[in-house]
């Protein structure tokens, strides 16, 4: 879906983290972002824009049934100052992403810039037998107004749209078959919005006869040609060198990289055609997606190719005066956004709606920015690291999907294959049956954190967390309660070469950490401040990260992945470093994070226990234990996920800025949720879970005072109350992330409410 560029509707489609949410989850997002419509958020929700059997039969011959692609979106574009989702159908990995890192570096130095001809198509009519080839040709240009003519009586309707025959052509091939000389007439005709094959195709046959008399000869050939180079769309983008560095690599080299791979191409046909594949593998999908012929988009490029004797790449990188990287490119595009054959696909009909097009010459302009965006990633790829390295992530979710490794496993095979070094089917497959069987003999149930428990015995641990009670309040002195997660973080540190390296698989982070660079992202910042203060900076290492939580959705992760690190670097050189000063330099890394902190999640990441919490140097904590004791006892708990981000730091800022304009309002209600969370102790230590989930309830009512609560939190927490709950709540910052919701006997109908709802849900008993 298109947006005209404003900074809302650049937040609107940025979706930073896209790629880690559920297929619900994404629709979900998509949606409330306005980027789908209702229509087309349940057809895909529901699978119903899929084509159908018995509606395919009516398409194509001895149809057997319907094949499938992945329907996926490429992000970030902007092309002439508005913003696109551009939709892709495509089963090759690292396509999409490609497309939408480079659009992104274009975005952030002004987005594409395109345009293209008007929407002609060539038909050709062949004459052969042709007693004198030059009089034949004056004959027909002598008299290209009557041809014109009958050619626009054939289609009155698009040519009072403006469309129809605009003028005749002729080509001249003196003894090129045997039956003598050629003289080729070309009819070029301006199809407007459609695809125009079926349009071009009934004007030659339709003034052949004519052609004939004029030429005196015979007609043969009558048909479109995919060469439609008087349709050709061009794009161009200038990236600044600062955005290309990464890594190991300057800017200016990666730009340098990037101009000598494309002279390689230009110099070379054996370079091009893979150069220029690379570009069809982006534009192919949106072709598909959309509904055109990606097969005529195909030939007419690779001749576009060779048009002056030698094929060579259709791209263009070089540098301008003040060392930008320029890239441009120039292609025959002819595509349409009506036609029967367009309509007859439902999922086409969504394509379309996705990339918000209003015009065949708009979808040409998207098509040549979405060609730059694949080529430049390609070469960058190439000019860096390679393709293989730089897509080894890519790679191995694709083999764990092919070894049908299943949503359970699925993340869990992916970080062992990158770690294995074998990304294989065979080793999936091995990483599966072995995962299945020590499920099996657990006898443990099928839940990721559960399971995950046994997996990396080598790693170090810091706890995720959720806060029962005191969630804002705690800043100001406030008690708090909270409780661990089953598993937050986990980390491993390993000797390596040439620097500081962080790998997190799960969501595609491979950086090398530059002590000299000023990091965008507040991990850098606080993993900078980890390895200061333990005097690890100049030591060359690899810092592996296992997330098991979802980011920024209130549940610590942040201070779970601090004493994750903590603890893996310190055992790893073997520094002596205890709880409590694993603790105080995580609280170093949260205050960077977040800005101010309270402190509790960092507690919980370290100790992982069940605690009564109150800020103080030191603070105040007490373990909660429900009586009786001689009972296993334990919370039922079901966390629901809103999936909109919950950024702490953002959120303690709001609510400082209410209380520093009205202290005595916000005092007071910090003072009720003080006095909450101290009732709330007791009733758990009682195990009065009707008053506990009482007590949540009223809480909620307070965070909402606060302004912390959203629409999704309101209405996750409605499903849950209203399917059994007996309290429900946000947990963390607020302003999105997580809900809990305290169910004993009825954690599955509520978590199933949930997901149905469009949300992600799981369970955890707190002990």
């Amino acid at each position: 879906m298109s947006t005209k560029s404003s900074n809302s509707n650049k937040d609107r489609t940025r979706i930073p983290g896209f790629y880690k949410l559920s297929i619900p989850e994404r629709l979900k997002l998509l949606h409330q972002r306005e980027l789908l419509s209702n229509e087309d958020f349940n057809l895909l929700k529901n699978s119903t824009h899929l084509l159908r059997p018995e509606d395919s039969d009516k398409m194509i011959e001895n149809v057997v049934g319907v094949f499938g692609l992945p329907l996926a979106v490429g992000l970030n574009f902007l092309v002439n100052k508005k913003s696109y989702l551009v939709p892709m159908a495509v089963e090759e990995p690292s396509i999409v992403a490609a497309v939408s890192s480079m659009a992104r570096i274009v975005r952030e130095s002004g987005g594409f810039v395109c345009d293209c001809d008007d929407p002609i198509l060539i038909g050709q009519i062949q004459v052969v037998d042709i007693k004198e080839l030059d009089k034949a040709q004056r004959a027909i240009m002598e008299n290209k107004r009557e041809i014109i003519n009958l050619a626009n009586s054939l289609h009155p309707n698009m040519a009072a749209r403006g469309g129809g025959v605009r003028d005749v052509e002729t080509r001249l091939f003196p003894d090129s078959c045997h039956r003598g000389d050629m003289l080729i007439v070309h009819l070029l005709v301006d199809v407007q919005e459609s695809m125009g094959a079926n349009l071009v195709n009934s004007l030659c046959e339709g003034v052949a006869s004519l052609i004939e008399k004029i030429a005196g000869g015979r007609v043969f050939l009558r048909i479109l040609s995919n060469l439609a180079d008087r349709s050709l769309a061009r794009a161009q983008a200038v990236i600044p060198i600062e955005l290309l560095g990464g890594k190991n690599f300057s800017g200016e080299k990666v730009r340098d990289g990037i101009i000598l791979a494309n002279e390689f191409a230009l110099a070379d046909p054996y370079r091009a055609a893979t150069h220029n594949k690379g570009i069809m593998n982006g534009i192919d999908p949106v072709l598909i997606a959309t509904g055109n012929d990606w097969r005529a988009a195909e030939a007419g490029a690779h001749a576009y190719a060779a048009r002056n004797g030698q094929y060579q790449a259709l791209t263009r990188w070089e540098k301008n005066a003040n060392g930008d990287l320029i890239g441009k490119i120039e292609l025959p595009i002819r595509v349409g956004i009506v036609g029967a054959q367009l309509e007859s696909n439902p999922a086409v009909l969504v394509g379309l709606r996705i990339s918000g097009v209003q015009s065949s010459a708009e979808l040409a302009q998207l098509l040549a920015a979405v060609g730059l965006a694949q080529n430049m990633g390609a070469l960058r790829a190439l000019a860096t690291e390679g393709i293989q390295r730089g897509h080894m992530s890519l790679h191995a979710r694709s083999v764990a999907a092919a070894a049908n490794a299943g949503p359970k496993f699925f993340d869990i095979v992916v970080e062992k294959l990158i770690d294995s070094g074998e990304i294989k089917v065979w080793k999936a497959k091995e990483i599966v049956k072995s995962l299945k069987e020590q499920l099996h003999k657990s006898g443990k149930s099928e839940k990721r954190e559960e399971l995950s428990e046994g997996l990396k015995k080598d790693v170090s641990t810091g706890f995720g967390k959720i806060i029962l009670f005191g969630e804002h309040a705690v800043v100001y002195g406030s008690h708090a309660i909270a409780a661990p997660m089953p598993l937050g973080v986990q980390a491993r540190v390993s000797d390596g070469d040439n620097g500081i390296h962080l790998i997190i698989p799960r969501w595609g982070v491979e950086e090398r950490l530059d002590k000299k660079k000023q990091h965008k992202f507040s991990i850098f910042q606080a993993l900078d401040r980890i390895l200061n203060r333990l005097d690890l900076h100049d030591r060359d290492m690899r810092i592996e990260m296992f997330p098991h939580l979802p980011r920024a959705m209130g549940l610590g992760g942040s201070a779970a992945l601090a004493v994750a690190i903590i603890r893996a670097l310190t055992r790893h050189y073997g520094i002596p470093f205890d709880d409590e000063e694993v603790c105080d330099l995580a609280y170093e890394s949260e205050t960077i994070v977040h800005g101010a902190a309270s402190g509790i999640d960092n507690t919980l990441a370290t100790y992982g226990r069940f605690l009564l919490f109150q800020k103080g140097d030191p603070p105040k904590m007490e373990t909660l234990i429900m009586d009786p004791p001689q009972k296993e006892k334990s919370l039922p708990i079901v966390v629901g996920l809103t999936w909109v981000e919950s950024l702490t730091a953002k959120m303690v800022a709001k609510v400082r800025r209410l209380w520093e304009d009205n202290r005595a309002i916000y005092d007071r209600i910090f003072e009720q949720i003080d006095m909450l969370t101290i009732e709330a102790a007791d009733a758990i230590r009682s195990y009065d879970l009707e008053k506990l989930g009482e007590l949540m309830n009223v809480n909620q009512g307070l965070l909402n005072a606060l302004q912390v609560s959203t629409r999704e939190i309101e209405e996750i927490v409605s499903i849950a109350r209203s399917n059994g709950a007996l309290g429900a709540k946000l947990t963390g910052g607020g302003g999105g992330g997580a809900v809990i919701a305290l169910c004993p006997d009825r954690t599955k109908e509520v978590a199933e409410a949930i997901q149905k709802a469009g949300y992600k849900a799981f369970v955890v008993d707190i002990a």
